[in-house]
């Protein structure tokens, strides 16, 4: 049976849960740079109940991009012990996927993901037993998808005519994302259509900078 390694990049994304996580299949490495000192009392104890599947992989010094370096450090060395294995990183660093590209040229599975959620085929992953999960009513989920798909357009419109004045980082995007939402949509449907950005690599993260791919503004 196949184990799945998650890599987060904590300084990138910052996990709360991994009630998603709590298989066997799972092992999990959080990565924490040297301003990650709070971290959810939730995911402390979540860890702690993953046992040795669980591990902290803490910098005693920052830099740029050093933890991305760490990551990339640690996933060589578990894919030589265990080549066999899934990896997949956490993170919303685009960056990562030229090496994962490398990675996955040598046969290894690799993959980035920008939440524990969005991991592809999440009921799927070898090893997950979904006959108990629970669902949401189709049509519920119809209506919550097309909502962000018209948020989407409508940040993507609004951004592509900012020009030179586009926020220039997650906190301040995601501010924008709101704003432009009008209070129309749900937590869960601002942060999909964040991430459908990263994910369409509309916007690239590099640490807490923001750089644009915009489409031309209409």
């Amino acid at each position: 049976m196949q184990t799945n390694y998650i890599l987060i990049d904590f300084e990138n994304v910052h996990v709360k849960s991994l009630a998603l996580l709590d298989v066997e299949q799972f092992n999990v490495r959080v990565f924490l740079g040297p301003k990650n000192t709070r971290i959810p009392t939730d995911l402390v104890l979540a860890m702690k109940a993953l046992g040795e599947r669980a591990d902290y992989i803490v910098l005693s010094a920052g830099g740029h991009n050093a933890l991305d370096f760490h990551i990339t450090y640690y996933l060589g060395k578990l894919a030589a012990a265990d080549p066999t294995a899934n990896f997949y990183i956490i993170s919303k660093d685009t960056g990562f996927d030229s090496l994962i590209d490398h990675i996955k040229n040598s046969g290894i599975n690799c993959q980035r993901v920008v939440s524990i959620e969005t991991l592809p085929g999440m009921a799927q992953l070898p090893g997950i037993d979904t006959t108990s999960a629970k669902k949401t009513p189709a049509k519920k989920k119809s209506a919550s998808k097309k909502k962000t798909l018209a948020l989407i357009d409508l940040v993507l419109a609004n951004l592509a005519k900012r020009k030179g004045a586009l926020p220039r980082t997650e906190k301040t995007l995601r501010s924008t994302i709101k704003q432009i939402s009008a209070a129309l949509h749900s937590d869960d449907e601002l942060a999909a259509a964040f991430d459908h950005l990263v994910a369409s690599a509309y916007i690239r993260i590099d640490g807490t900078k923001i750089s644009y791919q915009l489409p031309a503004a209409t």
